[in-house]
């Protein structure tokens, strides 16, 4: 990655970029979609594992990857992975090493 991007498409395709992008989505438009849907939450994992989903699978395609269920079924996979990174990101951003107990 240069270091004059923020993010590239080659850079969203790691589990890095991916967490990191898929941390900020979620923080931001989290209440905003608990406010549009207040009978029906969608638990905040749930909407992680759905938003690293959809990061996954536009690098994917923005790099050029052809569109077929075995790179839908993987981008998928690595969802999971992206989001449970996603979620530490947050936990460290709450509680930061060596801080305070709560």
């Amino acid at each position: 990655m240069k270091d004059t991007q923020l993010f590239s498409w080659e850079a969203l395709l790691t589990i890095g970029g991916a967490s990191l992008l898929t941390f900020y989505i979620v923080q931001y438009t989290k209440a905003l979609l608990d406010r549009m849907m207040p009978r029906r939450r969608i638990p905040t994992d749930l909407y992680a594992v759905a938003v690293a989903w959809l990061v996954l699978l536009a690098a994917q395609f923005a790099t050029g990857t052809t569109a077929d269920w075995r790179t839908c079924f993987l981008a998928f996979a690595n969802a999971f992975l992206v989001a449970a990174a996603a979620g530490q990101i947050q936990n460290k951003s709450l509680h930061p090493p060596g801080g305070k107990p709560t």
